[in-house]
């Protein structure tokens, strides 16, 4: 049984943002300030990746690790009520996740994925961050970038 009636939970989801988020915000800003330029949300590629740096191939995912379910993670609990509905939810999410990434993976894009909870206060954010400006150097640098449609899992 859920602990707020029904007009409240739809408040409430519907306060639940997919663009501009507080961790998409975070990444936006570190690549800004250290010179990447980027395009938000393109629609025309698979799965309308956060961050686009069209010039270097390299798609950029801020995942939330709830609705991601990011693995091993204490933030991808799963709700006491309705399991059946939440784990179907779940399963399409991570089935869509995968095929966008292969699908850009296929087109040549070099794939990125950051987790939310990566970018907390306490997980050490700035290293993090730090290995994923190194990761995107290294695709500037052909000798030793990702290689074609390369793909990594910042974790």
């Amino acid at each position: 049984m859920d602990i707020v009636d029904p007009d409240t939970r739809s408040k409430m989801m519907s306060a639940i943002r997919g663009k501009d988020t507080v961790p998409e915000m975070v990444v936006r800003r570190f690549l800004h300030a250290r010179g990447y330029r980027y395009r938000l949300h393109r629609k025309d590629l698979p799965g309308k990746p956060d961050l686009v740096l069209t010039r270097l191939k390299v798609c950029i995912f801020v995942h939330g690790c709830f609705w991601h379910r990011h693995p091993g993670c204490a933030l991808a609990t799963s709700p006491k009520t309705r399991p059946e509905f939440w784990s179907e939810k779940f399963q399409k999410n991570v089935e869509r996740d995968l095929a966008n990434i292969e699908a850009l993976k296929t087109a040549g894009w070099n794939v990125l994925i950051i987790w939310e909870c990566q970018l907390k206060k306490d997980s050490g954010t700035l290293p993090m961050l730090d290995q994923t400006l190194r990761l995107l150097d290294a695709v500037h640098s052909p000798q030793q970038g990702l290689g074609k449609a390369g793909s990594s899992d910042i974790c």
